[in-house]
């Protein structure tokens, strides 16, 4: 049988052991709720006072009116502030370009376009040299005119400028004047020259022409005889030269070999007299050459034609 002291020593054995148990219970608890609130004691009573208020204030049947309990004013918990990062600066959006409304008197200059290089133009060809007429043949339908046609004070006539039929000058003084010079010049050289056919009236030629077109046909005639109204003796300016005592030769290509043809030729143009018809020019004359066909021109016309070798066409631009 246990004595008295054995029984109290078990018994208070067994309180101590409650004791430890509960107060190790106690601080499982008391840590477990520290953890919760961050191991913070004072936000741990905080939250602790918190829970038991509301509870205290649970409305209750019999209570009209309800004291708000006193609550202890929480402390701020203070929290480590995070590095912030620099705010990134955004770019300001870009302003829309505004329509500029146009001024109401002045309109905006407009902008100079940039030229584009000009394209490269394609070769073109060039048109053919259009060649002169044949001087040869007459105008089909051409009729007589009414006055005579002047070139640089110039009197031209052939087969595309005929003379109005009625136009009857005579023989030019001044030319004859001037072929009288040029024979006495030619007699001191020992040449008798003679200006056997000079004016020649619309009547005439006409019966001239119509005996050699007889005689030749039309297209024969034509090239050595001008119709009527076409002929250059009408003017009174041309004469058909020769040699006395030589008359074989007159009228003849084969004076352009005698002694007096080649003399006149190479001096008439000192008395303003040219070879109207020089050889291998009747595509532009219109006739075929004739040695003993003489026209005046005057002295500065006839000595430029002979220096430049051309006829009396070509000097007034006609061909």
């Amino acid at each position: 049988m246990k004595s008295r002291y054995s029984h109290n020593q078990d018994k208070k054995n067994t309180y101590i052991k409650w004791g430890a148990g509960g107060l190790l219970a106690l601080l499982l608890l008391a840590g477990t709720w520290l953890y919760a609130n961050g191991w913070d004691v004072e936000r741990s009573f905080a939250a602790l006072k918190g829970q038991q208020a509301e509870e205290t204030e649970a409305p209750k049947e019999e209570v009209d009116v309800q004291e708000p309990a006193v609550e202890k004013p929480e402390q701020p918990v203070v929290e480590k502030p995070q590095e912030q990062e620099p705010p990134v600066e955004e770019e300001p959006p870009a302003e829309e370009p505004k329509a500029e409304e146009p001024a109401a008197e002045t309109p905006a200059a407009e902008e100079p376009k940039a030229q584009e290089p000009p394209a490269a133009e394609e070769p073109k060809e060039e048109p053919a040299e259009q060649q002169p007429a044949d001087a040869t043949t007459y105008q089909d339908g051409i009729k007589l005119p009414a006055k005579p046609t002047y070139i640089n004070n110039i009197l031209l006539a052939n087969k595309q400028h005929p003379l109005p039929q009625n136009y009857a000058p005579g023989e030019s003084k001044e030319a004859r004047a001037a072929f009288e010079a040029m024979k006495k010049d030619a007699q001191a050289a020992g040449i008798n020259l003679n200006a056997f056919s000079t004016y020649r009236e619309f009547a005439r030629q006409k019966q001239l022409y119509e005996g050699y077109a007889a005689k030749d046909g039309a297209k024969a005639a034509d090239r050595y005889s001008a119709r009527p109204g076409f002929s250059e003796h009408q003017t009174g300016l041309a004469f058909d030269i020769g040699e006395a005592g030589q008359e074989q030769h007159w009228a003849s290509a084969s004076f352009g070999a005698t002694k007096g043809g080649k003399w006149v030729k190479a001096n008439a143009h000192k008395y303003g007299f040219i070879l109207r018809y020089p050889e291998g020019a009747e595509k532009i004359t219109g006739y075929m050459h004739e040695s003993w066909h003489f026209r005046y021109v005057g002295n500065a016309a006839a000595k430029e034609i002979f220096a430049k070798g051309i006829t009396l066409e070509e000097y007034l631009g006609v061909h």
